[in-house]
C-alpha cells in the first residue's frame, strides 16, 4: 500500500475553505447560486477528511450556510406579504442581505482565524493506489 502525507498547511486550508467561500458568496450575492452548487461538492469531499479537526470546522460552517439558505426559502415564500411591512421588495432584499452577512461573515472570519492559530501537524494515510 502506498502512503500519502497530508501537510499541516493543507489541513488548515481545508478547514478554512468552507467558511471563506461562504463569506465571499454572501457578500457578493451573484455568487450564491454558484457557491450553493460548489458547496455541496466541497462539503461532501471534506466530510470524510482523515483529520477530524477539519470536520470540526466544516460542520458548523455548513450548518450556518445551509440553515441560512433554508431560512431564505421560508422568508422568500412570504416575501410578498413581508415586502409591504418593510416598505417594498428592495428594502426586504437589503434587510435579508444584511442579516445574511451578519450571520455568516463574522463567524466565518472567526473560524478562519481560529484555524490559522490551530497547531496542525502533518498526517500520513495509507492509500490503495
Amino acid at each position: 500500500m502506498a502512503t500519502k502525507i497530508i501537510s499541516a498547511r493543507q489541513q488548515m486550508r481545508a478547514a478554512q475553505s468552507f467558511p471563506f467561500f461562504s463569506s465571499i458568496a454572501v457578500m457578493v450575492p451573484v455568487l450564491i447560486p454558484i457557491w450553493i452548487a460548489a458547496s455541496i461538492f466541497t462539503y461532501a469531499s471534506m466530510a470524510q477528511h482523515p483529520c477530524t479537526r477539519v470536520c470540526e470546522y466544516l460542520v458548523p460552517a455548513g450548518y450556518r450556510f445551509y440553515g441560512l439558505l433554508g431560512t431564505w426559502v421560508v422568508v422568500l415564500n412570504f416575501s410578498s406579504n413581508m415586502a409591504g411591512w418593510v416598505g417594498g421588495g428592495l428594502n426586504l432584499a437589503i434587510i435579508i442581505w444584511i442579516i445574511s452577512i451578519l450571520v455568516i461573515v463574522p463567524l466565518g472570519i472567526r473560524d478562519i482565524l481560529r484555524a490559522k492559530r490551530e497547531p496542525w501537524q502533518e498526517i500520513t494515510i495509507e492509500t490503495t493506489e
